[in-house]
């Protein structure tokens, strides 16, 4: 009985990932984070926070969690702190330089290494920027695959949630297909009811032949071997009359050819007296073979007694089993059809009592409340992205044009810059670039607060919330958060699976179903509900295995053989021995005639030659009839002489055996015959039972059947980890990957801000046009620093 396989629902495919991917960066991302907050999330601070009444634990637990989020408390300050320094530092600066102080004097002192550290400057600005611009690089990247991430996070979770919605959806075709398939074994079961006579009658009556096939094949067997006995006794009874006959006719034409010789002898005188006709005579005399009337008779006897039609009776017999069982058991079919109707209803209200259908309903709701919401939130988030990329392209802007400001000005300063040209007369080209160095850092101090507000706002969201998720996530101790009923207000894990218990573990479950293990097993359902109780048919089998004790069959009564036939077998096993064929077989070995009728006539011919002509004619005629009367008697005689002898020795064989095999076949015909009446009833029975166990097998199987498949191969839970997998990628490895990514590159532009400043400031100088000029010589003298630029200029020698 084929019950088939549940089949599985096929799902569609992953969250697709967002365009731009920045691998290493990420990298360094979680590095970092690792750095600020190398410790895992306090669970049981979580899970009892807010449960103690007490003001002094309540403290307490607010103490360990700003412990737990020192890393990111300092991170803050540093960036409390930069928001606020930098631009009254900033500010302080442009006084300053605008009193002259701070390098706001344009004056340089000329040295033997200016040219050296212009050169130093010049390049760590040009790392400087280039670092710069990798990170904001990096910005516009993170900031563009943020975004592919937050519009592709409605499709992507649309699809997760399609595939949740099919899985739920396919529980309850499973569950259907599990009944549905009860009418496999019914079908069994009816079809086997309506050809009972066929099938049980089958059984009966292969029972009783497997014990009456052996007897009835050595009764067979046995008149057969009668038969051809008694084929063998008739064809010596009718052959011998046949050779006397022959005998008797050709007895009277040699003694016809004597007479005749005997006197063409006579006048032949002594040359012929030395011929003999005693030859011309049967040595055989064929009267004197033993007659077999009496085993012919016993032998008849057997054929007359119609054994072969009684046991051909036997088979019709049997033939007709078929046709009593099924009218003998028609009641009971009756009764038992109507027990497969109440198993069909009992199998059907499965549909009202399994709880897999209740968490379909209440799954199925859960999924579709969270896409409408999804939904009806989609326009709102898509358009606050819109503004928010804007926002962030605006800032990552800003450092693209400090960077600008610096590329401008390491291209033009050396551009314009002649080494042997006084300070005060560097050209339009060298000042130009000085003064994009100092639009640069005007720039920077401009908006750098700005960028490190957005970095710090982005910092805590996004570093925060990864760490506290994705990383509790990844070591599955976010699971121990969902297991603590009611601290996620309006979300309990167990009234959502329609479990009372409420005792339903989501790591435990989320193990099982990595496994892709059902969901009778990862909800533990066995222990709230009995599936022996649910596919509990033994009421109706009981019904009818009572109705099939009730069932009474019979069969005629079956007789091998009676005693007369018993009788006449025996009586033709000791009656049918052949008599005493010997001296017969001898006789029979001889030639017919005592003397060679072919050698007289050679003796005839040759005196023929030797006598006168009176007698040579006689003697040449009688030897031509010697000839030719040996020749018709060969063929006269041949045939029938050698049926004799072959049916002589085909009875001897078989007779030598009758008697032993008419004692084995009425041996096995008297233990058939009692074991018959013994073992009849009991072979009806016990067939019967085991009709009716196949019949019960068939039940036995389904429910066996239906219960593997309901705890092993129903809601097989994989799709519930991979729907959890899914929003783990679209939430971490998508969103907050990409926010993460973002804000690091712009603090990495925002911290490089600060050298970026401080060199370009310092290398300006160097290309910037001066107001006063400062004149190197070989000796090792320099302005006084008190040295105002009102007084004359000293003399000196240019080089």
């Amino acid at each position: 009985m084929e019950l088939g396989n549940i089949s599985q629902p096929v799902y569609g495919p992953g969250p697709e990932a967002p365009g731009s991917s920045t691998p290493g960066l990420v990298g360094m991302v979680h590095g970092f984070l690792r750095l600020v907050q190398p410790n895992d999330l306090p669970i049981e601070l979580i899970t009892d926070f807010g449960q103690s009444q007490s003001q002094d634990a309540t403290g307490e637990q607010v103490q360990k969690l700003l412990h737990y989020e020192l890393g990111f408390l300092v991170c803050i300050a540093i960036g409390v702190l930069f928001i606020i320094l930098v631009p009254l530092v900033g500010c302080c600066f442009c006084c300053c330089r605008c009193c002259g102080n701070c390098g706001g004097r344009m004056y340089q002192k000329q040295s033997r290494r200016m040219s050296c550290r212009r050169r130093t400057l010049w390049a760590s600005v040009l790392l400087v920027s280039a670092l710069l611009l990798a990170g904001d690089v990096c910005a516009f990247i993170s900031n563009t695959r943020f975004s592919q991430a937050v519009h592709g996070t409605f499709p992507n979770i649309n699809n997760t949630l399609n595939n949740a919605q099919t899985y739920v959806t396919s529980i309850p075709q499973q569950i259907n297909f599990i009944i549905d398939s009860s009418n496999v074994p019914l079908g069994h079961a009816n079809s086997s009811l309506q050809d009972i006579g066929s099938i049980l009658g089958g059984m009966i009556i292969l029972g009783i032949r497997s014990s009456t096939d052996g007897t009835l094949g050595s009764l067979q067997s046995l008149l057969q071997g009668i038969e051809m006995l008694a084929d063998a006794f008739g064809i010596i009874s009718r052959t011998r009359p046949h050779l006397e006959e022959l005998q008797s006719n050709y007895s009277q034409r040699l003694d016809s050819l004597r007479g005749g010789l005997n006197q063409t002898l006579q006048r032949c005188g002594s040359p012929c007296s030395s011929v003999s006709l005693g030859g011309l005579a049967f040595s055989t005399n064929f009267s004197t073979i033993p007659g077999v009337e009496q085993q012919l008779e016993a032998l008849h006897d057997v054929s007359g007694s119609n054994i072969a039609a009684d046991l051909e009776k036997v088979n019709s017999t049997l033939s007709t089993a078929y046709a009593k069982v099924q009218e003998q058991s028609r009641d009971v079919v009756t009764k038992t059809q109507g027990q497969l109707g109440f198993i069909r209803q009992e199998i059907r209200s499965l549909q009202e009592k399994l709880p897999l259908l209740d968490l379909e309903e209440n799954v199925g709701a859960f999924v579709g409340n969270t896409s409408l919401t999804l939904e009806e939130y989609r326009e709102p988030i898509v358009a606050l992205d819109r503004l928010r990329w804007s926002v962030c392209v605006l800032l990552c802007c800003m450092v693209l044009l400090v960077v600008l400001c610096n590329v401008f000005g390491l291209l033009l300063g050396p551009l314009g810059l002649k080494e042997d040209v006084l300070p005060t007369q560097r050209s339009s080209l060298s000042n130009a670039g000085g003064n994009f160095f100092m639009a640069g850092v005007g720039f920077s101090f401009i908006f750098s607060w700005l960028l490190m507000l957005l970095v710090l706002i982005t910092f805590v969201l996004g570093g925060n919330t990864y760490v506290v998720i994705c990383e509790t996530w990844h070591s599955q101790k976010l699971f121990q958060i969902l297991d603590t009923p009611g601290l996620i207000p309006g979300f309990n894990l167990s009234e959502l699976l329609g479990q009372e218990s409420g005792t339903t573990n989501f790591s435990e479950m989320y193990r099982q179903c990595q496994q892709d293990a059902a969901l009778w097993q990862t909800l533990h359902l066995d222990q709230s509900v009995s599936l022996d109780e649910l596919l509990n048919i033994s009421q109706y089998t009981g019904e009818i295995s009572t109705a099939f004790e009730k069932m009474n069959i019979t069969l005629s009564p079956i007789s091998l053989l009676n005693e007369t036939q018993r009788d006449l077998l025996l009586k033709a096993s000791q009656l049918g021995q052949p008599p005493d064929f010997t001296p017969t077989l001898e006789k029979l070995d001889q030639n017919l005639t005592q003397g060679s009728l072919l050698d007289l006539a050679a003796e005839l011919e040759q005196l023929a030659n030797k006598v006168g002509t009176d007698v040579k004619e006689d003697l040449k005629h009688y030897a031509y009839l010697l000839r030719e009367l040996d020749r018709e008697m060969q063929m006269s005689f041949s045939g029938p002489l050698q049926s004799l002898k072959e049916n002589i020795h085909s009875v001897q064989s078989r007779a030598a055996q009758l008697e032993a095999q008419t004692k084995t076949a009425l041996d096995k015909a008297n233990e058939t015959q009692q074991f018959l009446e013994r073992e009849m009833g009991n072979i009806i029975k016990n067939e019967t039972w085991a009709f009716l166990k196949e019949l019960l097998d068939f039940f036995e199987t389904y429910v066996s059947w239906a219960k593997s498949s309901l705890t092993e191969d129903v809601a097989r839970c994989k799709p519930i980890a991979q729907t959890l997998d899914n929003v783990e990628a679209i939430t971490c490895d998508y969103i907050l990957d990409s926010l993460n990514a973002f804000w690091f590159s712009l603090g990495w532009c925002t911290v490089f801000l600060l050298p970026s400043i401080i060199l370009a400031v310092r290398l300006a100088k160097f290309y910037r046009r001066m107001d006063i000029a400062d004149v190197y010589r070989n000796e090792d003298f320099e302005m006084p620093p008190t040295f105002n630029f009102y007084k004359l200029p000293r003399p000196s020698t240019k080089h």
